[in-house]
């Protein structure tokens, strides 16, 4: 197991770049060569834009870190190459239960419905999802992609510039000059570029501390989330199992406040806990132990010139709802297809002002979700314990309790309501399809709908004619014909049409909605393709 965090994946090789008399200019260069950092640059280069990745490290992440990988995010993975790998590596799961003292209070299933490629979501550790991104990385240098990563070089300084940055990066060899017409900082929690920029996050810090612990050991526990709240064996505090591949399970652990971190991530206290859990019958192997404190804090603007934030480097939430990882992606999905119209000169600059209010939307409704989750994980006084424990109490029997739960809600697609580049709603049809929504899935006869929606502009028309293209100032629309007559199961109707007889939808390069009509208007979609790009 652990040849994975031994091993160089992209090792330091001096570049031609490091003996230039002036620096190199590169389109993007991307800081960071975790899950944000690979993705927004494999997403780059899927579309022709050259992109150079740097990292400090060479290897992978060293323990599992984050694990849960939910729907929307595969669907990205999909689209940027394939999650066809991440899938079979990883462990399908969908069922929630909910424990209270020694029993449990109910259970949930996140998704009840047929009619989608992917699954609710797969557990899979960090290093893993790492590894495979790397190898989609050599996959489209193979086939000749604009796209490399540079290991050990540690970016040391940042110079702002009104239409370049300019970075300092060490190496084993030194240190060399490079500039880059956009910068992408994807370097975590702590990120040595916000630092370097002089920017910090607003938010709130909690004083609580929670364990993590990866154990290798043969369970028969079945594939599920489990939380528990004031367990036997963790009184007063809360726990969570989750099963991941190659006999690895996650074990979080809440410790309380005032505790000694490194003598609480010490074997010889680490264990004793998790026998009180599993039973002093179950062999494991301790593989990785860390402790954490929630966090839910954010930068107040991802933009800042020429340098664009993603990923934890941006904004920070607590690990309960698997909002980490699953939004750092999201945040590359808005990001990428906007930032190649404006290199290639098809938007204005300023269409990447959206990016900032579109994900910003979407940190805060992260970090709203995030700090309710550790409110009711970790009341803060007597009256709240009663109160959240006599709803658990309630959700035993009583369905109507069972929202109140928060056991960290899970994380799903977020919808850009009110963004800039979203045309008023012209159609009475579902709301999970409204503009701003990740498009739902939904079977076709030739397979399922957002793999024939790519990376691109597309006019999906349901029941209804249209052209079969049309182009806006330089912005190409290809039309993809559909008919709820060749879908059985009405998925298709229900996601998109609700009891409207036809249905024309405007969908954005990352699989979002802009606009929709019950028919097709020329005028009515051209400004809807305009105002999507930023010029309306």
């Amino acid at each position: 197991m652990s040849k994975i965090f031994e091993t160089p994946l992209y090792p330091y090789t001096r570049h031609p770049d490091q003996d230039t008399a002036r620096p190199a200019r590169h389109k993007v260069i991307v800081i960071g060569a975790g899950p944000i950092g690979l993705s927004a640059a494999i997403d780059l280069a899927n579309q022709g834009v050259s992109v150079v990745v740097l990292d400090d490290n060479d290897k992978v992440s060293f323990g599992s870190r984050a694990i849960c990988f939910a729907k929307r995010q595969l669907e990205i993975l999909d689209r940027i190459g394939s999650a066809d790998p991440f899938v079979e590596k990883g462990i399908e799961w969908d069922v929630g239960k909910v424990f209270f003292d020694d029993r449990q209070v109910y259970d949930f299933d996140l998704l009840a419905e047929d009619g989608h490629r992917r699954p609710a979501f797969i557990n899979l550790q960090q290093y893993h999802f790492e590894k495979f991104l790397v190898d989609r990385v050599r996959d489209l240098q193979d086939q000749g992609a604009p796209i490399e990563i540079r290991g050990q070089s540690k970016v040391e300084a940042i110079g702002q510039h009104d239409d370049h940055v300019t970075l300092e990066v060490d190496t084993p060899e030194g240190s060399y000059t490079l500039e880059a017409d956009w910068l992408i900082a994807c370097d975590g929690a702590n990120s040595p570029t916000r630092r370097m920029l002089g920017l910090d996050f607003v938010g709130r810090v909690f004083e609580d501390n929670f364990l993590i612990a990866d154990v290798v050991m043969d369970a028969d526990f079945p594939t599920e989330r489990w939380f528990w709240f004031d367990p036997p064996f963790n009184r007063g505090q809360s726990a969570l199992l989750h099963k991941q591949p190659d006999n690895v399970w996650r074990i979080d652990l809440q410790l309380g406040w005032d505790i000694d971190k490194e003598e609480e991530k010490k074997p010889e206290n680490v264990v004793p806990r998790l026998k009180a859990m599993l039973g002093d019958d179950v062999k494991f192997d301790l593989e990785w132990v860390s402790i954490y404190t929630f966090q839910c804090r954010r930068m107040e603007e991802f933009r800042h010139g020429r340098t664009l934030f993603a990923g934890d480097s941006a904004h920070q939430v607590s690990p309960f709802g698997a909002r980490g990882a699953n939004s750092g992606m999201q945040d590359t999905d808005n990001l990428v297809w906007k930032l190649k119209l404006v290199i290639d000169g098809k938007a204005p600059e300023n269409l990447l002002d959206s990016y900032n209010v579109e994900r910003i939307h979407g940190a805060d409704e992260n970090i709203t979700n995030s700090t309710r989750s550790t409110d009711f994980i970790t009341p803060k006084s007597d009256m709240s314990r009663i109160l959240r424990d006599a709803v658990l109490d309630l959700a035993e029997n009583y369905e109507f309790a069972r929202p109140l739960v928060n056991s960290g809600r899970l994380s799903v697609p977020c919808t850009y309501d009110g963004s800039p580049l979203n045309s008023a709603d012209a159609l009475a049809g579902p709301a999970i399809s409204r503009p701003g929504s990740a498009c739902p899935d939904a079977p076709l006869p030739d397979g399922f709908l957002l793999n024939h929606l790519g990376d691109r502009f597309v006019l999906v028309t349901i029941d209804t004619d249209a052209p079969d293209s049309f182009v806006e100032d330089g912005v190409e629309v290809t039309r993809l014909a559909l008919s709820v007559r060749d879908d059985p199961t009405l998925a298709l109707q229900r996601r998109y049409l609700g009891d409207a007889p036809s249905g024309v939808y405007l969908i954005r390069p990352d699989q979002h909605v802009a606009a929709r009509r019950e028919t097709f208007d020329e005028t009515q979609f051209r400004t809807a393709l305009r105002r999507a790009t930023g010029k309306e």
